[in-house]
């Protein structure tokens, strides 16, 4: 803890800064071309029932916020609303995209090393983790299930015709 601070600045740091820092990145990530965010090939091991199985993530999903309602212009994946081939593999990019964000949080906790004690450290971290965690799993998850379903349109309209 370079800088000592009073434990009332401190909280106001720590509650401040951390919206502040969620908000400026998901406003940068959405100012950023879509075509960035073509991701990598899903892994065979990452299948949409294993987060079923093991996350129980139909369970919970729901509850998480889309922050696309709080940034002007964002691509909205609360719930999919075309089955349309462009429309599916935008929301691929957009996943990729949020999860992306969420990520790059974790890039700022070091900064709050410099004012917090060693607890207030671990209250930092449990929050990037609470906070980014449950969004990065779900745009996983997401993609997956968008990317079986883009495949199956593909092979539906790829069969010939007689």
């Amino acid at each position: 803890m370079p800088i000592e601070l009073p434990l009332v600045w401190i909280v106001i740091l720590n509650v401040v800064l951390w919206p502040v820092i969620q908000m400026a990145l998901a406003w940068g990530f959405t100012r950023m071309p879509v075509c960035w965010f073509n991701p990598p090939a899903t892994p065979a091991s990452e299948t949409a029932a294993r987060y079923e199985n093991l996350l129980f993530i139909k369970q919970w999903k729901s509850l998480l916020p889309d922050g696309a309602a709080w940034i002007g212009g964002a691509f909205a994946k609360r719930e999919m609303r075309s089955a349309d081939p462009a429309y599916l593999q935008r929301f691929i990019a957009e996943t990729r995209r949020g999860e992306l964000c969420h990520l790059s949080a974790f890039l700022f906790v070091p900064l709050f090393f410099l004012w917090n004690p060693w607890w207030g450290n671990c209250v930092i971290i449990a929050y990037a983790l609470i906070a980014n965690l449950p969004c990065i799993i779900v745009q996983r998850y997401n993609r997956i299930r968008m990317r079986h379903l883009l495949a199956r349109i593909n092979k539906t309209h790829d069969k010939p015709r007689t």
